[in-house]
């Protein structure tokens, strides 16, 4: 048997791994980060346009701060969010993307004086104070009532993930790519590390550790049509889930982004948007401010998402050999602004579809499409990041349901999440793995390898009846036709009888290439079944859910539902079922900084409300209003209304330009 002990084990290679990896390192822990492919090429790399944070540089910035990045986050959420978490968050924002500036990134800057931008299709004149020279820019994104968005060109993602990866390394991280946590470790409720497959040898050995933190990122590819890596195939989710301890959290949330490319389904950045791009239909036309008089274009992704498809329904999609799609016109950008912040953006469309979006008129305008984006749900844990039934397990990014995005998330906020995570739950885990020792013997460890060898010599050796591709391609096929933007209760009973069945079908494939290592086949055999239950997990938390809120929207229950289903879903899966078995927890709207109320978008009163909202909205206005008559800060308000925990280096004040740490 073949063991590796560490005190740390963080499982993803990603931004919230390496940055969860250097609070570990920073404590002195021996720690090992596990990644299916080299960290550098993980996929937070393709995050392109941004990461928020309240800094307040800029002109179209000024005023902001942790309370409007707050309601944003909130509102974005359609109240589905932990708004503890989410205030932990927008306090650390700041912080997180400072200290990346001083480990190398090179954020786009502010330069003084006037420069012109497109907004509302308009091009407008901005001036920049002196005082804001070279300090952090920000651009405009969706559902936000602040410029907070900070960003390096078009290639954010790639600027922070090389510059964690070096820091990781610089604190004696270490970490071993080309492995594949294939079951975690654990007894008594807790967990001691994980099972790992070698991809290149077929080894199996068992990483044991003190504490174990699953950062591996989304579960986009059980979609057909996604913008997610092929690596995203939620596998971290699903051995967690397969524990039969631990929970996952929301997993029927799933965000479908606006504006991937028609076909390939790279994503082209919200920073188009944000920049003043717009979109057109088959005539040509700007049809977002029909739909979203205030926000158009700069809606909230689940919003623009639907209304992308709403006019495809009503006839105005532009037809092509793959399907119907709209177009994406950023050409009123200019191509100066193009060649120098969206120029990943101009690449993706002469690479993939041969046109130039810097070109003026319809021949620079690309087809897009929504597309599955990005996991809100996940492995449930509590603020600190670590599961609330399965100890010393910990999750951070979107691997897990911490909860700061609720059903909706924001752009720019996931990879602000990965980072800011990273740092508070990577510190409340360094602080775990430091204060714990490693309690389960050698002989139990060898039971969990033996179980993993058996299983994969059993897949080599079994004459099933079934092709694991040809299940998988269905899978995708359901997930997309059934439980994606437009959803019913007779499409999603549909999708979890067949998923069901399909999954039956996956514990008894024919796997005909007998090697255990450069296997293919063989890795499908063994992950197919666990992106089944995943999917699972999402088609029957969506027919169960008879509400819409955020980006999970029912065609039968259009209405937001506080009255019944203001909760998070809770899944887990007992070994030898073959469905997963749902809970609910309860959102206190008594303990909200803000009840739920009008989001913002849409029709007004499509919302079945509940009326601890409008008791727990007195009881705010009234504290708001006194402490304010007293000459209370800002703090000290949000404090009463809201306590919350969180590191001291994290919660102090953020300093802003021209105001300082107020």
């Amino acid at each position: 048997m073949n063991v590796k002990y560490c005190d740390a084990l963080v499982i993803g290679g990603g931004l919230a791994g390496l940055r969860a990896a250097v609070a570990a390192g920073e404590k002195g822990l021996s720690t090992i980060v596990l990644s299916l492919i080299p960290v550098k090429r993980s996929h937070s790399a393709a995050a392109q346009g941004g990461m928020q944070a309240s800094l307040g540089n800029s002109k179209m910035s000024e005023g902001d701060n942790e309370d409007v990045h707050f309601a944003d986050t909130v509102k974005g959420s359609d109240w589905g969010c932990d708004q503890q978490v989410a205030r932990m968050f927008c306090q650390t924002a700041p912080k997180a993307i400072r200290e990346l500036a001083a480990w190398g990134v090179p954020w786009t800057r502010i330069t003084k004086g006037e420069r012109s931008a497109i907004i509302n299709a308009q091009k407008t004149t901005i001036v920049e104070k002196p005082e804001v020279h070279g300090l952090i820019h920000s651009r405009d994104f969706g559902g936000t009532k602040k410029w907070r968005t900070c960003y390096t060109a078009d290639a954010t993602g790639h600027t922070m993930l090389f510059a964690v990866a070096n820091e990781a390394l610089k604190h004696n991280v270490d970490i071993h790519d080309r492995k594949e946590a294939i079951a975690l470790i654990h007894e008594n409720n807790r967990c001691y590390g994980a099972i790992v497959r070698d991809l290149v040898t077929g080894e199996i050995t068992a990483y044991v550790s003190k504490g174990t933190l699953i950062a591996t990122g989304g579960y986009g590819r059980v979609y057909k049509h996604t913008t997610n890596a092929v690596v995203c195939e939620g596998i971290g989710a699903a051995i967690a889930l397969e524990t039969g301890v631990a929970q996952l959290g929301n997993m029927e949330a799933v965000q479908f982004h606006p504006t991937p490319i028609v076909p390939s389904g790279i994503l082209l950045t919200e920073g188009c948007r944000g920049d003043g791009g717009i979109l057109r239909d088959v005539d040509g036309y700007r049809f977002m401010p029909d739909y979203e008089p205030e926000k158009k274009e700069l809606a909230s992704r689940d919003v623009v998402s639907r209304r992308i498809m709403e006019h495809i329904r009503n006839g105005k999609g532009v037809k092509s050999p793959y399907g119907e799609h709209v177009w994406l016109d950023i050409s009123i950008l200019g191509r100066e602004h193009i060649e120098k912040n969206l120029r990943d953006v101009q690449e993706i469309c002469q690479i993939f579809n041969g046109i130039d979006p810097a070109d003026e008129g319809p021949k620079g305008w690309a087809p897009i499409l929504p597309m599955q984006h990005y996991s809100m749900g996940g492995i449930k844990t509590k603020p600190t990041g670590e599961s609330p039934t399965l100890a010393g397990l910990f999750s951070a990014g979107e691997a897990a349901c911490w909860d700061m995005h609720g059903f909706n998330r924001l752009g720019g906020n996931s990879v602000s999440e990965t980072v800011v995570a990273g740092m508070i739950v990577g510190d409340y885990f360094a602080d775990y793995c430091a204060s714990h020792e490693i309690e389960i013997k050698t002989e139990n460890i060898q039971k969990f390898v033996n179980k993993e060898l058996d299983y994969m010599n059993e897949l080599v050796n079994k004459d099933g009846k079934f092709n694991i591709f040809e299940i998988k391609n269905r899978m995708k096929d359901i997930m997309w036709e059934h439980v994606a933007i437009f959803r019913t209760g007779e499409g999603l009973e549909k999708a979890v009888k067949e998923l069901e069945e399909l999954y039956k079908q996956s514990l008894d494939v024919k796997v005909t290439n007998k090697t255990l290592f450069g296997n293919p086949e063989l890795e499908e055999a063994y992950r197919v079944p666990k992106m089944l239950k995943l999917a699972l997990c999402i088609a029957y938390g969506a027919l169960l859910r008879t509400e819409s809120r955020g980006a999970h929207y029912r065609e039968d229950y259009t209405k937001r539902d506080d009255l019944n289903w203001l909760n998070r879903t809770l899944t887990s899966w007992k070994e030898g079922d073959t469905m997963p078995t749902v809970a609910y927890e309860s959102l206190d709207i008594m303990k909200m900084e803000i009840p739920p109320a009008f989001r913002g978008y849409g029709a007004k009163g499509n919302i079945i409300e509940h009326p601890d909202s409008a008791v727990r909205q007195a009881q705010v206005d009234e504290i708001r209003a006194k402490m304010e008559a007293e000459g209370k800060g800002r703090y000290e308000i949000q404090n009463t209304l809201m306590p919350y925990e969180l590191q001291e280096k994290y919660k102090a004040p953020n300093e802003r330009a021209g105001i300082g740490y107020e």
